[in-house]
């Protein structure tokens, strides 16, 4: 693939508060991008550049899902890279994806370092393998599903709700919140909340 100094990177995922979160993160990790967002495959071919250089794609959509529409993203745009970003990582699901021409699987679950690297990696060329998911036992920084979960934290939502509002199971947010409340080193929500508040990580 080409050099590219400003790579022009496409999200696509339905839920807007994790595209905010992920651009944050990318903002940072990749220098003079340019991004586009969509929350639907329909909106992304109907509101987005006809160029873009890779594009980031969950499974769980509104209307068709992301598997079901590689081959659609695949012929709208032929050179671009597709990086799937889905926390349903289950191996017989990343190998559908690399089957259908996911040129790289990255889990929600990873780092913002390991995101943005895998991003990097597909833009260098780099294709059909599962980025691998490294496990730290020593949180160093919320990954942006965390963040999602973090803000709905604030907002008062129980881990139900939370589950709902992000279609996860009601285990993983456990898995989520516990995750959050060592990454604080504290031992209940309300703290976890007060301590994001003092970091700015929450308005």
């Amino acid at each position: 693939m080409r050099a590219m100094t400003s790579p022009r990177i496409l999200l696509i995922d339905d839920h807007v508060m994790f595209r905010a979160g992920l651009r944050m993160v990318l903002e940072r990790g990749i220098a003079a991008a340019a991004f586009f967002e969509a929350g639907s495959l329909d909106e992304a071919i109907s509101k987005t550049p006809d160029e873009v250089d890779v594009v980031l794609l969950d499974i769980h959509l509104n209307g068709p899902n992301g598997l079901d529409g590689l081959a659609l993203i695949n012929r709208k745009w032929p050179l671009a890279p597709i990086l799937m970003l889905s926390s349903q990582d289950e191996p017989e699901t990343v190998e559908l994806a690399l089957a259908r021409g996911a040129a790289g699987f990255v889990s929600k679950a990873e780092s913002p370092e390991n995101i943005v690297d895998a991003i990097n990696r597909v833009l260098r060329g780099e294709v059909a393998e599962r980025f691998p998911v490294t496990k730290n036992t020593t949180l160093q920084r919320l990954t942006p599903r965390q963040c999602e979960v973090l803000n709905l934290l604030h907002q008062g939502l129980s881990n139900k709700l939370i589950a709902r509002e992000l279609s996860l199971s009601e285990n993983t947010v456990r898995r989520h919140v516990q995750d959050i409340l060592e990454f604080f080193g504290v031992v209940n929500r309300s703290e976890a909340v007060f301590a994001a508040r003092r970091r700015g990580l929450v308005a």
